[in-house]
């Protein structure tokens, strides 16, 4: 490695120990190297910002932003859990996996994991403590399981990918079904067991009619997935209007026939969607700017060169890749480590065969599991906030769930197959 490709790793690396904002030093470590390393003049950064926002996938990413924080302002995330506790809440754990259950219902419609932390955990995590069970247990189901929000499609991380790499997200889309379907058996398995061992009471069996009553009074909300999914995979709608549909439709709900938000609410949740938004396309803005250095001086074309002369075995290059990526997760947000690692990692693709949605899923689970890993896992910060506890105390909480998140990672990485199964089938993608 030159010794000016040190002096920008350092830079980048001091900045974010530094706690400088991630938009913040991936720009300047970025223009620094474009302007002093390459010498560049510095007026390319204006055009690299601009391509860098000039991008029609990113308009997927602010409605469902705003999709979801319509929903945590109605009540479709209360109808939601209530749909899920009245379907399996009776079983041993049966709120615990209702909780589970209700962040795959929010992960399939707002595509991010803190807003799946906020709208499921903040409602959760009191109501199962309240319902017997054990303090730590609550916080670490309740930390985990939002990672549905970035596999279950739409997933802000799938879309960036997708942006990047020019794959079909439809497509990419398809590969997260199975493994968010894997991670909510083998959790809520897991409470099953523990709560039945631990004899956490039981809720009494709902009656059919009871559980008539509760669909019929959600049914407006569980339409919302199906009326995105089936407007995509249907042909109807493009991914990109399906987000303006679903807009269309919370909003519709939630004033004219749920009645729980107001017409004065609509301008706050406008506002907050495009502050949430406006973060995330900062972010964007920056890690552009490092992204085009890194092409400049064609460091992902040297790194590639240099794993592939010393690994040989696809197997051994999926791992260190995934034990690379869960510990790159503990460090940055899924965003910005999207945006980096992606140009990075493509052109090893081919070398070792690893098709490039089977290698989008992998990235977006390992980056997933990074909201729960400290020292800077964002979950955790929010999970130990709900419950006044510090982020050891959180970090010992979700280690059961994570080892099973990460049996299910290694399970897809080794068996690519399983993970294109659904794109194979409506796609034909990856023979």
């Amino acid at each position: 490695m030159e010794a000016s490709h040190l002096i920008i790793l350092a830079l980048l690396l001091g900045s974010l120990a530094a706690t400088v904002p991630v938009f913040m030093a991936l720009f300047f470590t970025g223009l620094f190297g474009l302007s002093v390393v390459a010498g560049i003049d510095p007026l390319i950064v204006v055009e690299v910002l601009y391509r860098s926002m000039d991008k029609f996938a990113l308009i997927v990413v602010l409605f469902f932003v705003l999709c979801g924080n319509i929903m945590t302002t109605g009540t479709i995330v209360q109808k939601l859990v209530k749909t899920a506790n009245v379907l399996v809440g009776f079983l041993p754990g049966g709120l615990a996996m209702a909780g589970i259950l209700a962040c795959g219902f929010f992960g399939a419609i707002s595509g991010s994991t803190v807003a799946t932390v906020v709208a499921i955990g903040g409602f959760m995590i009191p109501a199962l403590v309240q319902h017997g069970y054990q303090e730590r247990f609550s916080v670490g189901v309740m930390t985990t399981a939002p990672i549905l929000g970035v596999i279950i499609p739409p997933s802000i991380a799938m879309i960036l990918y997708a942006m990047v790499t020019n794959d079909s997200l439809e497509a990419l889309f398809l590969t997260g079904f199975i493994p968010g379907i894997l991670i909510m058996a083998a959790m809520s398995l897991y409470a099953y067991f523990v709560c039945r061992k631990q004899g956490v009471p039981c809720q009494p069996r709902p009656t059919l009619r009871e559980v008539a009553a509760v669909l019929r009074e959600s049914i407006w909300a569980l339409l919302l997935p199906v009326l995105i999914f089936g407007g995509i995979y249907s042909g109807f709608f493009t991914a990109n209007e399906a987000a303006v549909v679903a807009c269309f439709y919370a909003f519709f709900v939630e004033l004219v026939i749920h009645r729980d938000m107001k017409v004065r609410d609509v301008k706050k949740v406008v506002v907050s969607s495009a502050v949430t938004s406006s973060t995330l396309l900062i972010i964007v803005a920056g890690a552009s700017v490092f992204g085009e250095y890194l092409a400049f001086e064609q460091i992902p074309g040297q790194i590639a060169d240099a794993v592939v002369s010393n690994i040989q075995s696809q197997w051994v290059f999926l791992l260190a890749v995934n034990i690379l990526l869960l510990v790159i997760g503990m460090f940055m947000d899924i965003i910005s480590a999207t945006l980096i690692l992606t140009p990075i990692f493509l052109p090893l693709l081919s070398q070792f065969e690893v098709d490039t949605l089977h290698f989008g899923l992998i990235m977006t689970i390992n980056l997933g599991i990074g909201y729960c890993t400290p020292p800077l896992g964002v979950s955790l910060y929010i999970s130990g906030a709900m419950v006044d506890k510090g982020v050891l105390y959180v970090s010992r909480a979700v280690l059961p769930f994570i080892l099973i998140q990460i049996a299910i990672l290694l399970l897809l990485t080794f068996w690519p197959d399983l993970a294109l199964f659904l794109p194979r089938l409506f796609y034909g993608h990856g023979g």
